[in-house]
């Protein structure tokens, strides 16, 4: 089952960095693959334009869990500004790569901390 996937990929999958729910957040963002039924929330907390503290709800594959954690170990400690720019390809690239057909999951993380700091903007700017 894991012979497809690098090693930071189990291991983020194993042992997901920030996974949880924050009841203080800030802002929120959703993404979700209706074809494969993953779905990503994600939980931010900003002080002076920056991610304090960020966490993650998935349902979904190895990727899709490995691809949420590998987002908030990039996001955090970010401005906003620079958390803006994580691309799919960098959540990928820090990974290791993913099989082709998994590429999709890493667009969940993009586009859920692209739509919580666009909330946040709106919100608090």
């Amino acid at each position: 089952m894991f012979d497809e996937y690098t090693d930071a990929v189990i291991d983020h999958f194993m042992s997901p960095r920030n996974v949880g729910t924050m009841i203080d957040a800030d802002c929120e963002g959703r993404s979700g693959d209706p074809e494969c039924g993953d779905s990503l929330i994600l939980y931010l907390k900003i002080e002076q334009n920056r991610i304090v503290n960020i966490s993650f709800l998935v349902f979904g594959c190895v990727a899709a869990v490995a691809t949420s954690s590998m987002t908030t170990v990039m996001a955090k400690g970010k401005t906003l500004e620079e958390a803006y720019k994580i691309k799919d390809q960098d959540i990928t690239s820090a990974l290791g790569g993913l099989p082709v057909y998994k590429y999709h999951c890493s667009v969940l993380g993009e586009t859920a901390l692209k739509n919580a700091i666009k909330e946040y903007l709106e919100r608090f700017k």
